[in-house]
């Protein structure tokens, strides 16, 4: 598990359990995607401690190529604490964030993200980019890779799998 840590983040096996919990539930947006249609992925938004927002893709319901899992649970996270700076809190999603989304972390101040798969195709957040420690950007945050990594993979292939057959 790729692992790059901000000041002030939990630590230790505590801090990997909630990791694992969270992006369950993570994984259960993502399963709810699947069963509409949509590619199976997931975000939920964490805030000193509490989950503020939980999405999961919805580009072809909305017909909106901006309906990404963690585009959606941020948005939902602004107007659900009232502010646009998400400082304080922790996006959980179990695809690595592409540009947009990454970008748009980036413009809400997010203090941390954690994701399961790496996406090879379009993943920022240090797979074809870093956006999150990219100097000449005026915020960074923290980002740990690779919680339940395989159970996102898997979700995302069977997915793919079953579109093909």
């Amino acid at each position: 598990m790729g692992e790059r840590r901000q000041e002030g983040e939990e630590t230790g096996t505590e801090g990997r359990d909630l990791d694992e919990l969270r992006m369950g539930l993570a994984l259960d947006e993502a399963r709810r995607a699947a069963d509409e249609g949509e590619v199976p992925i997931g975000a939920v938004v964490v805030c000193d401690g509490e989950v503020v927002a939980r999405a999961h893709n919805r580009r072809e319901t909305d017909r909106d190529p901006s309906a990404h899992a963690e585009f959606i649970a941020l948005r939902e996270a602004a107007q659900a604490l009232d502010r646009w700076r998400l400082t304080g809190c922790t996006v959980y999603v179990t695809l690595e964030p592409c540009l947009m989304c990454a970008g748009l972390m980036v413009n809400a101040r997010i203090d941390r993200c954690v994701y399961g798969a790496s996406d090879p195709k379009a993943g920022a957040l240090g797979t074809l980019y870093d956006v999150s420690a990219d100097p000449r950007l005026n915020h960074a945050f923290a980002v740990t890779a690779g919680v339940r990594a395989d159970e996102a993979a898997e979700l995302l292939r069977a997915f793919f799998r079953s579109r093909r057959s």
